[in-house]
């Protein structure tokens, strides 16, 4: 009978346990809920394009300073992607004023 010491073992369960947090992190961030391809190039080109944009993202908060989760940048972006809105206006904390100074207010569809 082949046994590993159990250093091995231990070691072993330590590498394949930063595998499984590695893809969980993906499922979790990088929003991939399926792979589009099945071989190889396919499943890495998915991952490094998500992996950009989460760059990307994450680049543009820094830089702007926005004090919004990653999450929530990225849930906001991909809502409003087609919106011509600047990102800082996107995030501000007081609401936006047209250029006669009124508040501009979200269209009220239901009073309820």
């Amino acid at each position: 009978m082949n046994a590993y010491p159990s250093l091995t073992v231990c070691m072993l369960y330590k590498k394949r346990w930063a595998v499984e947090l590695f893809f969980k992190w993906i499922k979790q961030h990088l929003r991939i809920k399926k792979f589009f391809g099945i071989n190889e190039n396919a499943v890495k080109t998915q991952i490094w394009c998500a992996v950009a944009t989460y760059s990307l993202i994450a680049i543009i908060k820094k830089e702007l300073n926005v004090e919004v989760s990653l999450y929530t940048l990225l849930q906001v972006l991909s809502v409003s992607a087609f919106e011509k809105i600047e990102l800082q206006r996107a995030f501000a904390k007081e609401e936006p004023q047209t250029e006669q100074g009124w508040i501009c207010k979200p269209l009220q569809l239901f009073d309820f």
